[in-house]
């Protein structure tokens, strides 16, 4: 009984996060459209948008291969197995021995990869141009990205988020130069790897400053669907992540019963609210960067990262 108790758990944490990376999307576009004096669509317009894409018929380039067809089904199921492993509402599910920061940036790169091939299989220009600026990103992003692992795991002692979470909230650790600089550039990172301002927008379609739009738009149909849906849950892995490292708050414990469950659920919607909140309020005051200014932004996280990382060789306290 305990064993099916410990799988519907784990299978509530994955459909929690499936079902709410698109009312977040809608929530980021609310803020931004309120801050520039606009009604917006509502909140539950990306739903809306799903519903409509996976209606329709796909329309496929005569050249295009089998991976091209196959690669929106990989990114959304390697986002979406990254976006589960993160502890939401509780820590010591039943796979969370699994949910290890480098398997979810493992799974990420995955996920990139294939989606910058899939843009050069057609062989149009702005697919190879997104691609190589994707992979342009993503050589400063995921050494940043390791660097920041490591940097929690010599705290923590392990990079399970588990664990993380868990030493995070026993109140021991305090405050530390490290953990400030791990969170500066996780926050580089995850906008660099959602494609964010001021690194992309992904509300134009500017030929000379696409990065993920110019990988997808020979896509239609159930396939950008699959798409759309899996740059949602990246979106949601990452302030998950955020929360799940620096503010555990209301994290459900192992053995935890029902209504801790449900505490620790409420938490984590709050932490999805302040987390829209900010960022739409970040992409309204702040402007696009030029292309060739990104490698600064981005290799800013790098520095960061190996400064705190530095520090804590020098001395466990900082």
């Amino acid at each position: 009984m305990a064993v099916i108790v410990s799988l519907l758990v784990q299978f509530a944490q994955m459909l929690l996060v499936l079902a709410l990376a698109p009312l977040l999307t809608g929530v980021v576009r609310k803020v931004k459209a309120r801050f520039q004096r606009r009604i917006g669509a509502s909140v539950f317009q990306p739903y809306r948008d799903l519903r409509r894409l996976m209606g329709k018929d796909v329309v496929l380039a005569d050249n295009a291969s089998w991976l091209f067809r196959v690669a929106p089904y990989t990114i959304f199921a390697c986002t979406w197995v990254a976006a589960a492993l993160v502890p939401t509402f509780a820590t010591g599910l039943m796979f969370s021995w699994s949910g290890d920061l480098i398997v979810i940036a493992g799974l990420l790169g995955t996920a990139r990869f294939v989606q910058a091939l899939a843009a050069l299989d057609i062989g149009t220009s702005f697919g190879g141009i997104g691609a190589s600026r994707e992979v342009m990103i993503a050589s400063l992003a995921e050494p940043a990205m390791i660097l920041i692992v490591l940097s929690v795991a010599l705290i923590a002692g392990s990079t399970q988020l588990s664990v993380v979470a868990d030493h995070m909230l026993n109140g021991q650790v305090g405050l530390r130069v490290s953990l400030a600089l791990a969170l500066v550039a996780l926050t580089i990172v995850a906008l660099a790897e959602n494609a964010r301002i001021p690194v992309d927008n992904p509300a134009t379609h500017l030929e000379l400053t696409m990065v993920h739009e110019a990988m997808v738009l020979e896509y239609s149909g159930r396939h950008l669907a699959m798409i759309e849906l899996g740059v949602a849950l990246k979106l949601l892995l990452y302030i998950s992540m955020i929360a799940c490292i620096f503010a555990p708050i209301g994290l459900a414990g192992a053995n935890a019963g029902i209504g801790a469950f449900l505490i620790g659920g409420a938490a984590y919607v709050a932490k999805l609210a302040v987390g829209a909140v900010a960022l739409g309020t970040f992409e309204t005051s702040i402007a696009k960067m030029r292309v060739f200014r990104l490698p600064n932004f981005v290799g800013a996280a790098l520095m960061l990262s190996l400064l705190g990382v530095l520090l804590l060789f020098v001395s466990r306290g900082m």
